[in-house]
């Protein structure tokens, strides 16, 4: 099964675009990205050069992926969402030069297994989205977010966990956390810096 890229969708002869996958309509897939099997790619969407794409992804429309971000499996990006790439933009240099491409070094957006960006979210490079994550939509997000985390806001906090369905986790008793949906338990950890993460419960 080949690759389904829609007449007006424009894919550059370098990039790589997985079996299954799917280009909608007056999407942009830029010039030696590299997308996997059974990926979604919506109307007017934009892929940067070079990005890396996982297998399964979901880009909504008129999302933006700008180079060099890399999305992992089972990642879905929103409606208009917006990953940046540039920590200090300006058009010209100090003198007056318009910048050009070699006049900046471009940051990326990760985004791990399975996380989700809502509509209209935007991720501030450099950033790391972890695994299974939520991102609320319209939030602007300037740190990394841990794994499983659901954050929202102004800039993004997080204000709970998520399961990898998506649901909201519910606290059972101290450390302990349960996936309404599916039953699975989890337990907050402390990282190596004091922070607090969670992880899938041992056994």
């Amino acid at each position: 099964m080949s690759a389904d890229i829609k007449p007006s969708a424009q894919v550059a002869s370098s990039a790589e675009v997985g079996e299954g996958t799917v280009v909608w309509d007056l999407a942009q897939i830029r010039e030696n990205a590299r997308l996997g099997s059974s990926c979604i790619v919506g109307r007017g969407a934009y892929v940067g050069a070079g990005v890396r794409i996982g297998d399964k992804v979901k880009i909504q429309n008129y999302a933006l992926v700008y180079e060099p971000a890399e999305l992992a499996d089972g990642v879905f990006v929103g409606p208009a969402a917006v990953f940046t790439n540039d920590q200090y933009p300006r058009s010209i240099e100090p003198d007056g030069r318009l910048k050009r491409a070699g006049d900046w070094q471009a940051v990326g957006v990760d985004v791990e297994e399975g996380a989700s960006i809502g509509a209209r979210a935007v991720c501030v490079a450099p950033v790391r989205i972890g695994r299974w994550a939520m991102v609320a939509a319209g939030a602007i997000v300037t740190k990394d977010v841990p794994d499983y985390g659901l954050v929202a806001g102004i800039p993004a906090r997080r204000i709970g966990w998520v399961g990898r369905a998506g649901n909201p986790l519910q606290r059972l008793s101290g450390d302990r956390w349960v996936c309404p949906a599916t039953g699975e338990t989890f337990e907050e950890v402390l990282g190596p810096e004091g922070q607090i993460g969670i992880r899938p419960a041992r056994r």
